[in-house]
């Protein structure tokens, strides 16, 4: 029951991403481990265990490492006895990715006035050239 309260407040929080939500995924996003602990389990469930193996760090801080993705929503950590099984949640991700999105216009803007730039250049120096010079049989020299 309280698993399904807690799925519910994440999808109204990617409807509507609030400071927290974005806060919790930006931090969690942030280091190199929680990265591709995502990663592996964007792929299927793991268990902790298995997910733990490529790292060189103990078992019990990439158990950290989890907490702080299942903090942000980001996984669910499912336990059946002993044994706990991983897997992505990817709402978050894209309540972030539509954050992120927002900005997208700045970006635009500075690639079409890059754009514009180049070609400005690409006349100026093409009006620089000079003719190409011609061999006794009409073809084009090579230019040096």
């Amino acid at each position: 029951m309280a698993q399904n309260r807690a799925a519910v407040q994440i999808i109204d929080e990617v409807d509507d991403p609030g400071e927290e939500l974005l806060d919790r995924v930006f931090f969690a996003l942030s280091d190199p481990v929680r990265r591709a602990i995502l990663e592996r389990v964007s792929e299927e469930a793991l268990l902790v265990s298995e997910l733990a193996a490529p790292f060189e760090i103990s078992l019990q801080a990439v158990s950290r490492h989890i907490q702080v993705l299942v903090r942000a929503g980001l996984v669910r950590q499912e336990r059946t006895g002993r044994i706990s099984r991983c897997s992505l949640v990817a709402g978050p991700v894209y309540a972030a990715a539509v954050w992120i999105n927002r900005y997208s216009k700045y970006w635009e803007e500075q690639f079409d006035l890059l754009a514009v730039t180049l070609e400005d250049i690409g006349r100026r120096q093409a009006r620089k050239r000079p003719p190409a010079a011609r061999t006794r049989r009409g073809r084009t020299a090579p230019r040096r």
